[in-house]
């Protein structure tokens, strides 16, 4: 068990948090769950953001209520998780998420089934043998419910009860310092959960954080970990890392602590065979920063051509000039590098599909004047594909007078939908003549 910890308590009066500034959904979730007993706490990153007054991305709640207990009181709930049981409320324009407050388990809690005769249990919490956490799934109380969290910003809690703070840790004074340190052992807890190395990177980025030094050491030290952590939870992390608007400092944090080349180990190696390479990743990374923080977001296949797509190319243009054609030289450039991918990150096919639709339609973006551009702007790639071009013409001052002819084009003329672009391309259809009858026919009619 988790020794008890006499919280930081901040009243109402002394921290900067406003009702004002939660979501009404998570404000009406909170007093429903007071008003019939239960503990209910704001808790996590939106806490950390309130009191930094950053807008938060979503508001998590925890409480003593079981997820039973959840569902029995909010119509609206769906109950989800296999390893532990969350609580989804479905509102117009919002999901939130309720947990049960959770405590990490010790061996010695864990009933030995020769002595007790009974049949073993599942159990509710089992580690590897190199200590990464498998299974998770006690109901604790709040304090253990916060000392089991990645980082001590992330362990503050605003208790609806009384409108107060609660710290358990160091949180509010690491909050002031801008410093991110994990929670106990760093060895020990990026052993336990190797993702929350890309989380401490993540943090560091987006809110221009430090990383204390032993957490910093050991995240070097344990970076070729990163890929015992599950193919889908990295991609999530990376879209999370280059998408929010700082994928520039992060990318160069993946790059110092060595979670670059444990993810992408051939881009890690091809940054430091040329001069300009990295300094060209990182303008692309900038663009990438602004469409991020503009009305027109990237998405994912945009973000990975960014990041990818002068390697790739690169790579398709040597096999072009050892005689392979130019199509096939990127179609077996990009195959190679997402099946050295998948061995740690898991990128939907669809994403990879696109990026290479993006970095084939490049050529015939170039050519001036370009061949059938109407239909070249009805595919579904082109925005993206423009988009690149975009990219180079403002990164590397490549094709500014092809993608000055584009803007213009469409300008003029917009480009057709889906179904139109298939309308009009497709051929007439003969109009099936009417066959006569005979001779015979008729007078045998009459």
């Amino acid at each position: 068990m988790v020794k008890s910890v006499e919280p930081r308590i901040i009243p109402r009066k002394e921290h900067r948090i406003s009702r004002k500034q939660v979501s009404p959904n998570a404000l009406r979730t909170l007093y429903r769950l007071h008003s019939a007993g239960f503990i209910a706490y704001l808790v996590g990153g939106c806490v950390r953001d309130l009191l930094l007054a950053r807008t938060p991305k979503d508001f998590d709640i925890a409480t003593n209520a079981t997820p039973g207990q959840i569902k029995r009181l909010f119509r609206n709930c769906r109950l989800i998780g296999r390893r532990f049981r969350l609580a989804h409320l479905h509102f117009d324009n919002e999901i939130l998420e309720v947990s049960t407050f959770r405590r990490a388990a010790v061996p010695s809690e864990e009933p030995d089934a020769e002595e007790t005769g009974l049949r073993p249990r599942r159990p509710w919490h089992v580690k590897d043998e190199e200590g990464m956490v498998l299974v998770d799934n006690l109901f604790g109380s709040p304090e253990e419910d916060a000392l089991r969290r990645d980082f001590t910003v992330n362990a503050l809690a605003y208790n609806i009860a009384d409108f107060s703070i609660i710290d358990y840790s160091t949180g509010l004074s690491d909050l002031e310092e801008r410093l991110i340190r994990p929670i106990g052992d760093p060895r020990v807890r990026f052993t336990e959960d190797p993702v929350r190395m890309l989380r401490a990177v993540r943090l560091a980025a987006s809110h221009n954080f430090t990383i204390e030094p032993a957490a910093w050491e050991a995240i070097r030290d344990l970076s070729a970990s990163i890929l015992r952590a599950s193919k889908a939870r990295l991609y999530e992390e990376m879209q999370k890392l280059f998408l929010l608007g700082s994928a520039r400092p992060a990318f160069s944090l993946l790059e110092k602590s060595g979670l670059l080349a444990a993810l992408f180990p051939s881009l890690s190696q091809w940054i430091y065979g040329g001069s300009r390479r990295l300094e060209i990743l990182l303008m692309n990374l900038d663009w990438l920063d602004c469409l991020s923080r503009s009305d027109t977001p990237p998405t994912p296949a945009l973000f990975l051509a960014a990041l990818l797509g002068p390697f790739l190319e690169e790579g398709a243009l040597a096999r072009h000039r050892e005689g392979i054609p130019r199509h096939q030289a990127l179609e077996e450039t990009c195959a190679l590098f997402m099946e050295e991918v998948s061995q740690a990150v898991s990128v939907p096919r669809r994403a990879s599909d696109r990026l290479r639709a993006i970095l084939a339609l490049q050529p015939s973006l170039h050519k001036m004047p370009p061949r059938r551009p109407p239909t070249l702007a009805s595919k579904p790639e082109f925005g993206e594909a423009l988009a690149y071009l975009r990219l180079l013409a403002e990164t590397k001052g490549e094709h500014r007078a092809c993608l000055a002819w584009w803007e213009a084009f469409l300008l003029e003329s917009p480009p057709a939908t889906g179904t139109e672009a298939e309308a009009e391309s497709a051929p007439e259809k003969k109009r099936r003549r009417r066959r006569r009858r005979s001779r015979r026919a008729r007078r045998t009619a009459a």
